[in-house]
């Protein structure tokens, strides 16, 4: 009988290590794209992204914020007026009605103040582990693996992961991107996934990242 011939599995650090670093070269710019003056900002604005763009999203919060800055201003909020304030964002009455009741548990809770904890923050409505991850790596500088559309789609045409669900994806990522970039590195893709590596069609002869993408390698 004919041994099997065990099929070697290839480490994808190197070849992340070399995305990453052509990513930085190429977007030496990319960063956070909503607009925030505190952890609670950032907060609202990420929970209003969803389902949403980041420019659409930057042009509500001013006024939103202009309003009600803080925890404690926005939990006074009549429910109706943060509806009307956040209406261009889609889904508003369940975006307003999460804000609201958030708003009201931060200053129960925490006295306003935004917790830097991923658990505290999930736990917190309409906050999933994107949001927190946003809030604590660009408003506290603390590491956290941000999965969002342009990343899922981008780490599985790459061959990175196979896995659709977000919260697998980020543990998959967590494993062979250093921890030193996690925060950077939804940024970079985000900006790739517009600039070339875009949902209706990847630009792939445009794309300086064939060499490293799995959806290219012969």
């Amino acid at each position: 009988m004919a041994k099997k011939i065990a099929k070697k599995i290839e480490d994808p650090r190197p070849r992340m290590k070399e995305v990453i670093r052509l990513l930085t070269r190429e977007y030496p710019e990319a960063h956070c794209y909503l607009n925030f003056e505190t952890p609670y900002q950032l907060l609202i604005a990420t929970m209003l992204s969803a389902q949403c763009t980041d420019d659409r999203v930057n042009k509500t919060t001013p006024e939103l914020f202009r309003r009600y800055p803080d925890a404690k201003s926005m939990s006074k909020a009549k429910l109706a007026e943060i509806e009307k304030l956040v209406q261009p964002t889609g889904f508003f009455r369940m975006k307003a009605k999460a804000i609201l009741e958030t708003s009201q548990r931060l200053v129960e809770e925490y006295d306003g103040v935004l917790p830097a904890s991923l658990e505290k923050l999930t736990a917190l409505r309409g906050v999933g582990r994107k949001t927190a991850n946003v809030v604590l790596g660009n408003a506290f500088d603390i590491p956290g693996m941000v999965v969002d559309t342009h990343v899922g789609r981008l780490m599985r045409r790459m061959g990175f992961t196979k896995n659709t669900d977000a919260v697998k994806v980020e543990h998959d990522l967590m494993e062979i991107v250093p921890e030193k970039d996690w925060v950077v590195f939804s940024h970079l893709l985000i900006a790739h996934g517009r600039a070339v590596c875009t949902a209706r069609r990847a630009k792939c002869e445009e794309c300086f990242l064939t060499a490293y993408c799995e959806k290219r390698v012969v």
